[in-house]
């Protein structure tokens, strides 16, 4: 809360960041997730396959290390039938060489994430579904600009934001 002197009167006004959401709490155990996520998505923009591999493997770690005993239970049913999903496609992009399979698997992981995102509150920032109309494909990112993971450099600005959750 902040005090502002105006014309002789104190007004009280709260101030938050842009985009942070007010009353929402942010799952300790799965925020990472979506992080790692970023990560993936941040090599396949960049078109570096090493780094996609690195990437989707400290995922698959993470999603492994989740402890869902301390979870409250909204929390466990959301992740629950997700979790072996999300697992398997990062170890699918950790174990691609090829970046055109890395992304085929990225797709397959960005819904997956989308679901999750949809019912457990993964981050206290906006998070946007982007839609890329020449792969037919989705993913996430933590910015409303459009950086095309499934076409990199050669269609790097290629998509448009389809679902902002908040």
């Amino acid at each position: 809360m902040k005090k502002i002197l105006l014309a002789g009167i104190v007004w009280v006004a709260a101030f938050t960041q842009p985009g942070m959401a007010q009353g929402k709490t942010v799952s300790p155990q799965l925020s990472p997730l979506l992080s790692l996520y970023y990560n993936i998505k941040d090599a396949l923009t960049g078109g570096n396959a090493g780094a996609a591999a690195a990437k989707a493997d400290e995922f698959v770690k993470a999603a492994a290390g989740v402890d869902m005993s301390s979870m409250p239970p909204a929390v466990h049913d959301a992740y629950m039938p997700l979790a072996a999903k999300l697992q398997a496609d990062a170890k699918a992009i950790a174990e691609a060489k090829d970046i055109s399979k890395q992304r085929e698997h990225f797709k397959t992981l960005s819904d997956n994430l989308y679901l999750l995102a949809k019912a457990v509150p993964l981050s206290a920032r906006p998070v946007y579904q982007e839609y890329c109309p020449m792969k037919k494909a989705y993913w996430l990112s933590n910015s409303n600009a459009i950086k095309n993971p499934y076409y990199g450099s050669q269609m790097l600005t290629c998509g448009k934001v389809s679902d902002t959750i908040q």
